[in-house]
């Protein structure tokens, strides 16, 4: 049977046909904002649940061709704009420096605890030429929060040292040079050039590899791979939003171990679906952060995450 169009797909290239007959409720849209460098300024619409959506069976693309898929992934992230205008880097920051330890302090532990932890960290230590200067047992014991402290000291302490000795205490603007600071990789080096210099890069991080995977965009699983098969999808000026859009889905909605598929925006277009909890309501209680009605990671949110609705999150100690 031919599958339905969704409210949101009229006027626009019709889906391809489904197993299922059955209609996704209507997503609401909301405005879509355009977001600076560090924070937007533009206020968001007032974030809303995800509304209850019926059964959709969708078809898996195993033969879709080229242009198919193009097409698809993009109307993805058009999709995911609406349902994330405010989507923004969840790490604390004021500037390139504070954006590039925070993002080498975020491995292995949540961008929360890292916000929790470098307001004292940064007081303490405000510049490169402090942090490299610093005796290590005491940034060990601020960073302790964090897990594997010792090598994120010695880490942070390397790349602050690096930042002074070959570029006068700046952060550099070019791949090539971030990636030969201590704990920086082509993930960190793409936050940083992202978010901080306003060059678009893709952020291949554990969020990002398991829905690209799970859509089909590739079946690659070296992140090196990912971003190339990614990239390759997407006009270049799309890459940072696209990295925002896809990793905020994959915290709040498209959970690892239970998808909550039953309150996504996405159904039609994902083969995936029926992965997670397909009943609506009860995926409604699987969401996280703003969609859960729950803070966000950020100590210091964008206004136009609060403008939407979004919650700061508490500081370190504070009742959570």
């Amino acid at each position: 049977m031919g599958g339905k169009k969704t409210a949101k797909a009229a006027g626009k290239a019709p889906v391809e046909k489904r197993a299922s007959a059955k209609k996704a409720a209507p997503v609401r849209k909301a405005a879509a904002v355009k977001k600076a460098t560090v924070a937007p300024k533009k206020a968001a619409a007032p974030v809303k649940k995800a509304s209850a959506m019926k059964t959709v069976a969708a078809k898996s693309p195993r033969n879709e061709s080229r242009t198919a898929l193009v097409r698809r992934a993009r109307r993805i992230n058009r999709e995911l704009a609406e349902v994330f205008p405010y989507a923004h880097p969840e790490l604390d920051f004021e500037n390139p420096f504070q954006l590039i330890v925070a993002t080498v302090l975020s491995a292995q532990t949540t961008d929360l605890r890292v916000n929790q932890t470098t307001p004292a960290l940064f007081a303490t230590y405000p510049t490169p030429e402090d942090l490299a200067a610093a005796n290590p047992e005491e940034v060990e014991e601020i960073l302790r929060p964090t897990g594997f402290f010792r090598a994120k000291t010695k880490s942070v302490i390397g790349l602050s040292k690096a930042l002074v000795e070959n570029f006068g205490g700046e952060v550099p603007g070019r791949l090539e040079d971030l990636v030969t600071l201590p704990g920086v990789g082509r993930k960190t080096a793409f936050v940083v050039l992202g978010n901080a210099f306003g060059r678009p890069g893709v952020t291949v991080d554990t969020h990002f590899m398991r829905l690209v995977r799970r859509w089909q965009w590739t079946d690659e699983t070296d992140p090196d791979k990912i971003e190339a098969a990614v990239t390759a999808l997407f006009p270049k000026s799309d890459w940072t939003d696209l990295s925002h859009h896809v990793i905020w889905h994959g915290r709040r909605i498209c959970h690892a171990r239970k998808p909550a598929c039953g309150a996504c925006p996405i159904t039609p277009l994902c083969p995936a679906y029926g992965e997670g909890e397909t009943d609506p309501e009860k995926a409604k209680k699987l969401l996280k952060y703003e969609k859960g009605g729950f803070p966000g990671q950020r100590l210091n949110p964008p206004q136009a995450y609060l403008d939407a609705g979004g919650k700061a999150a508490p500081p370190l100690g504070a009742t959570e």
